[in-house]
């Protein structure tokens, strides 16, 4: 935020404009740390700028190419679910930043039950930003908009980091943020698994990030494989949810 008319700047203000400077004056493989651009602290004010976004998705973590299909099967409760992305082909543009559009479709005993666009762009340095979602859930027969729906400029709504350019472990920053719809998701990243198998294979040095939001009590752990990306998620408290990849088509 811009503090130019005001005589006394806050000391806090001048950091944030120099992490800032650093960040676009450093070469394209040297992200600056995602708890940096994308930070836990409150008032919460991410490290990014429209013009510091290329297009398209491709970090190797979680690559998103125009109309790739990835499939998860899975159980919320007890009851077995199929969860389809779909990267579509069209985009979105938020703020100047044009999108990737991921459709997000889950089904249960034949019929969806919830859908989401959710919006996606990556930073010249490659960190995955989360810019909103558009979320659907079927309520007497009907898919109604949810109230967690956002996007990045509308009602105060920020971005985060979905997924960092360079995971290490003990990386902690915000995914998003918007209070009226309570989207206040952030993640830790975790040590890796030497090895973990799923549905649709067995892999090896997996990345592991803990999700949770302030304001529920549930924390979800994702895992992800280089080159291929999300190959399950778990939740580890709170309620009794398992997905795990079992098909990818481009």
């Amino acid at each position: 935020m811009t503090r130019a008319l005001h005589l006394a700047i806050p000391l806090c203000t001048i950091t944030l404009a120099l992490i800032a400077a650093a960040a676009r004056a450093a070469p394209a493989a040297e992200s600056p740390p995602p708890g940096v651009l994308a930070p836990l602290s409150e008032p919460y004010a991410p490290q990014i700028s429209p013009s510091e976004f290329v297009t398209g998705v491709d970090n190797p973590w979680l690559p998103y190419k125009p109309g790739t299909r990835i499939r998860f099967e899975g159980v919320r409760a007890r009851t077995p679910q199929r969860d389809v992305e779909h990267v579509l082909h069209r985009t979105k543009t938020i703020q100047g930043v044009r999108a990737t559009i991921v459709r997000d479709t889950v089904s249960e005993r034949g019929h969806v039950a919830e859908r989401t666009d959710d919006w996606y762009a990556q930073d010249r340095w490659g960190n995955v930003w989360y810019l909103g979602e558009a979320s659907y859930e079927r309520q007497h027969g009907k898919l109604v908009r949810a109230g967690d729906s956002w996007e990045w400029g509308v009602d105060g709504a920020l971005p985060g980091i979905i997924m960092p350019a360079h995971p290490q472990t003990g990386d902690a920053y915000r995914q998003e943020h918007y209070a009226p719809g309570e989207a206040l998701d952030q993640a830790r990243v975790l040590p890796r698994l030497a090895r973990l198998t799923v549905l649709y294979g067995t892999f090896h040095n997996v990345l592991v990030t803990s999700e949770r939001s302030p304001l529920e009590p549930q924390t979800e752990h994702k895992y992800f494989v280089r080159g291929l990306g999300e190959i399950a998620e778990r939740v580890v408290k709170g309620h009794h949810e398992t997905f795990e990849l079992v098909s990818v088509t481009h």
